[in-house]
């Protein structure tokens, strides 16, 4: 007999699964189409399970999208300068600012909380977002709560429905990698085709 915990865990995802609202994906599909055909660019913001999430989706943004996309903690040399110099909270800013964000350009979220200055939790994406409101560029979140600064600004906010209060964070941090491989690997999306799907099985 399987433990209970594993049970239990594999019933919260297969939950999570069919709560998730196709609506919100949908739109976010259509706010990346914009951004693709506008020649725009993607910038992943996110700071633990969620900055390796971010490096991820850039690599499958630029070789499954086609679309120009960078993750703001992949360079550890300019993260760590940024922070020693100005600061966690202004990091991610500043590296939009040096990146010429414009308002072609996305600003994708991959968070729990979503930020929230109130709480002083992620405030670098709260301050990231307010700057990217002032340049006019598009912002998509994939998030586990409604009550954060990405659910509440965002252009399309993906909420991982919470159907366990123990395990918030790990299955929002499971589902981003889903979601964001629905989004890449959608029709409107997809320019290149992945290796495995084009080689025959024997």
């Amino acid at each position: 007999m399987a433990d209970k915990y594993i049970e239990d865990y594999i019933a919260d995802t297969a939950s999570v699964l069919w709560l998730l609202d196709k609506a919100a994906i949908e739109k976010a599909v259509q706010v990346l189409k914009k951004v693709k055909k506008a020649k725009g660019r993607i910038f992943f913001l996110g700071a633990g399970g969620g900055a390796a999430n971010a490096s991820h989706a850039a690599n499958d943004f630029r070789k499954i999208g086609g679309i120009e996309a960078y993750a703001a903690t992949d360079n550890v040399a300019e993260l760590t300068a940024r922070i020693n110099d100005e600061g966690w909270e202004t990091v991610f800013t500043q590296w939009l600012k040096a990146s010429r964000l414009c308002g072609k350009d996305c600003v994708f979220v991959f968070s729990v909380g979503g930020g929230s200055k109130e709480k002083k939790i992620s405030a670098n994406i709260v301050f990231a977002l307010e700057y990217a409101r002032k340049v006019k560029a598009v912002v998509i979140g994939i998030v586990g709560r409604d009550g954060g600064h990405t659910a509440r600004v965002a252009d399309a906010a993906i909420i991982v429905p919470t159907v366990n209060k123990d395990a918030v964070t790990s299955l929002t941090e499971s589902f981003q990698p889903l979601i964001w491989h629905l989004l890449v690997t959608h029709p409107s999306i997809k320019s290149h085709e992945m290796k495995w799907e084009s080689v025959r099985s024997r």
